[in-house]
């Protein structure tokens, strides 16, 4: 799945970062939504510019590219881990609930920016905002949102980039292993494609990679069409050999790679904000729940197929069980290398630009070596991605740790509670106080057992 940069819309002109209060007293003292002197309602659609804004059509396909990548290979997997009919049950529920508390997030968005009457705010600027008008004993949690929503999206884009690493080498071996020279570690591959890597982040304008981003977009299409084929080739095994209920240990890891396939936390406000026609977005037949079906059908098809193809010997990638003597299955690992590879550095550019633009920029905007600064901050990422990946080269268990410890809160945890805060002041009702809690709850849940039981796989790999 790909993620796109945080959005820097005109909130940073607008001076967003006051408080609801002081945003209030600055424009008379109207918190309601309402132009000065005017009965109308503030619509922060109408106020959005835009060089390129998006047609509907756009962001339904900027969404399911977004949504077809890594993740969507790793579904056979976690059919393994849950069962077969857990399975398809469970990634409809997690799909739908994710669905669910990303119109949650976009719904509140919009209000806090009629409240304020700003046209956009971004996704941690919605969460402080949000607990400062929320219930009291979290209203100090408010200065620290920011950071909190970073650190999460810092940590999610680098452990993509570690999958990235892991999966590029563990292809390429595949291919090498069967035409040139075979059984050479993985992770000899992992430093080949180091320098490649840190290069490549060194590309700080994106528009000079929007064509190879092209490329992959069609490669990775490509490859999933020709993974299906494969897949239904010489037609499905029956049941007799596949779990339809996996174990309790599984179930955790399940819900970490189902959340790291099906979330686009990354790219839904981004999305959503630059729409020519934002009101399509939300809604029964708008353009998300549009998308989001048909990935959660792709993903559903795919794991349920791919776990009765394969059974107990997939692997982290689907990719990973495609036969070695056949040369269009070793194409299609190729094909997928080169899609991943080229689309790192796009996932790297996020924690880059947060970590950069947030932290480090007033800091050295003066300083003679500002570029060498920030080539060396793009390095030292690129360094921890690698590293990580060569400590712990199992793709399935980096797909399920980084669901389960990110997405988790971006996706599902945060959402609710913004909808609790924003809502709080109108005396939300027993029934919007219970749903939030249960989301808030569950997701908090899967946080905690999803983390502990993938790190705990990751001690054990080394044992």
């Amino acid at each position: 799945m790909t993620l796109s940069p945080p959005e820097k819309g005109p909130e940073k002109e607008q001076g967003v970062q006051l408080s609801l209060l002081e945003a209030g007293e600055a424009e008379g003292g109207n918190t309601n939504g309402l132009q000065n002197g005017s009965s109308t309602p503030y619509n922060p659609h109408q106020h959005r510019q835009h060089v390129h804004p998006t047609s509907n059509k756009e962001t339904l396909i900027h969404l399911l590219k977004g949504s077809l990548g890594t993740g969507i290979l790793a579904m056979p997997i976690a059919f393994h881990n849950a069962g077969l009919i857990l399975g398809l049950i469970g990634t409809v529920f997690i799909g739908s609930l994710c669905t669910y508390c990303l119109h949650v997030l976009v719904r509140c968005q919009y209000k806090l920016c009629c409240q304020l009457r700003v046209p956009v705010l971004s996704y941690p600027m919605t969460l402080q905002v949000a607990l400062e008008q929320g219930p009291p004993f979290l209203r100090w949690g408010a200065p620290f949102a920011k950071h909190l929503i970073n650190f999460f999206l810092i940590v999610y884009q680098l452990g993509i980039c570690c999958v990235y690493i892991v999966f590029v080498a563990s292809n390429i071996k595949e291919v090498v292993d069967v035409y040139w020279v075979p059984e050479h570690d993985v992770r000899w591959y992992m430093l080949a494609l180091l320098l490649p890597l840190i290069l490549l982040n060194y590309v700080r304008n994106l528009k000079l990679l929007a064509p190879f981003s092209t490329v992959a977009n069609l490669l990775t299409f490509v490859g999933l069409g020709l993974v299906l084929y494969f897949v239904f080739a010489e037609g499905l095994p029956g049941l007799e050999d596949r779990k339809l209920v996996g174990s309790i240990q599984g179930i955790p890891l399940f819900i970490g790679t189902t959340l790291f396939a099906l979330e686009a936390v990354g790219v839904i406000l981004a999305l959503e904000n630059n729409m020519k026609k934002p009101a399509s977005f939300g809604g029964y037949t708008g353009v998300f729940n549009q998308a989001m079906f048909v990935i959660v059908s792709l993903y559903v098809a795919v794991g349920a197929c791919g776990y009765l193809k394969y059974g107990s010997d997939v692997q982290g990638s689907i990719t990973l069980n495609l036969p070695n003597d056949n040369v269009l299955a070793q194409v299609v690992k190729v094909m997928f290398s080169v899609a991943i590879f080229i689309t790192y550095a796009l996932q790297c550019y996020v924690p880059v630009d947060i970590i950069w633009n947030n932290y480090l920029r007033q800091k050295y905007e003066k300083s003679s070596n500002k570029l060498l600064i920030e080539l060396g901050v793009r390095t030292i990422l690129v360094l921890i991605t690698f590293l990580l990946a060569v400590a712990v080269p199992r793709l399935e268990l980096f797909i399920s740790l980084f669901g389960a410890l990110c997405l988790s809160a971006l996706g599902l945890c945060f959402p609710a509670l913004i909808e609790l805060c924003v809502e709080w002041k109108n005396s939300p009702g027993p029934f919007l106080l219970l749903k939030d809690l249960v989301i808030f709850i569950f997701s908090l849940v899967a946080l905690i057992i999803g983390t502990s039981i993938s790190l705990s796989e990751i001690v054990h790999s080394f044992q």
